[in-house]
């Protein structure tokens, strides 16, 4: 069976006695480095984002979640997802943390009782907060506290209190949840296997020739069920996916200018160079050269992240 490695984001924590950390993103980039905007991935922290400027998309497990300033979401772990979206303006911050930060120890009744039946089974899959119902502006608030003080180091027992406005979130969470959550279906999470497997296999392969049988095979199904699964949990087919999933590598590779638009459209598995280049402009509205171009400038004009 294929590995998820690709798509398995692994967190490196500055301070590994307290992992914990907070990832400010824009449509520039991410502080610090990590994954999340056009780049579909799951990890084994829990994750709430917290949109502070403009609007955002987020994508998990094929559904898009429009968000706007002020509004959050939660992503249980082991989700596949991504930022499909942010407008010019937009800024969003992500807080990842794993399970065990709110069990207090192993094995004790809190990770038995109000921890791991929530996210061992997936039972809270995502939920999006809102300002106009209380006990999710109550959530929204605490992520706007931790943001303004995540990064003060000089604050007394910072850890302490980190973990108590995140663990109180998480109270918040669930105390409201715990009634309407429901354990999801061996065949579904039998069907998000298989699409990390496919997704695994096409984020490895993309450089190649690679069909949708090919595709399929990788995940020992019929490319009938293969389309299935894409439809499902993607909202897209497979070649699709591989196309945008080349062309978002192709927008890596414009920042090496030792490289010419041939030998990027070369890299990413196109067999033609007016192809990559018409693919590129449906999908960013301008040729690779002029979008090299462009960012270049936002570069060296200082447009870069939010601190």
């Amino acid at each position: 069976m294929n590995d998820f490695r690709q798509l398995h984001e692994t967190n490196q924590y500055n301070d590994a006695m307290f992992p914990y950390e907070m990832y400010c993103v824009n449509r520039r980039g991410m502080m610090p480095p990590g994954r999340g905007y056009m780049d579909l991935h799951w990890h084994e922290e829990l994750q709430f984002t917290l949109v502070t400027k403009g609007a955002i998309t987020i994508q998990v497990n094929g559904y898009d979640y429009q968000l706007k300033t002020n509004e959050a979401i939660f992503i249980n772990c082991g989700y596949l997802h991504m930022t499909t979206d942010i407008s010019e303006d937009g800024e969003y911050v992500s807080f990842n943390f794993p399970a065990k930060l709110l069990s207090f120890f192993s094995g004790s009744r809190m990770e038995q009782e109000f921890v791991l039946p929530y996210t061992t089974n997936l039972a809270l899959s995502v939920t999006v907060l809102k300002q106009e119902i209380a006990w999710q502006k109550d959530i929204i608030d605490i992520l706007v506290e931790l943001k303004d003080t995540i990064r003060n180091h000089d604050l007394f027992g910072r850890e302490y209190f980190l973990s108590m406005k995140t663990v109180e979130i998480w109270y918040i969470l669930i105390r409201e949840l715990s009634k309407t959550a429901v354990r999801l279906s061996d065949s579904f999470l039998s069907k998000q296997h298989r699409i990390q497997a496919m997704l695994t296999f096409i984020h490895t392969n993309y450089a190649e020739t690679v069909t949708v049988a090919d595709i399929a095979a990788s995940a020992n199904i019929s490319p009938g069920e293969c389309h299935r699964c894409f439809k499902s949990l993607l909202r897209t087919t497979p070649k699709n996916y591989l196309n945008a999933y080349r062309l978002s590598k192709s927008v890596e590779l414009l920042n090496d200018h030792s490289l010419s638009v041939t030998d990027i459209a070369n890299m990413t598995g196109y067999n033609f160079t007016s192809h990559f280049i018409s693919s590129f402009r449906a999908k960013y509205g301008e040729s690779p050269a002029k979008y090299r171009s462009k960012n270049m400038q936002d570069r060296t004009s200082g447009g870069m992240l939010l601190r």
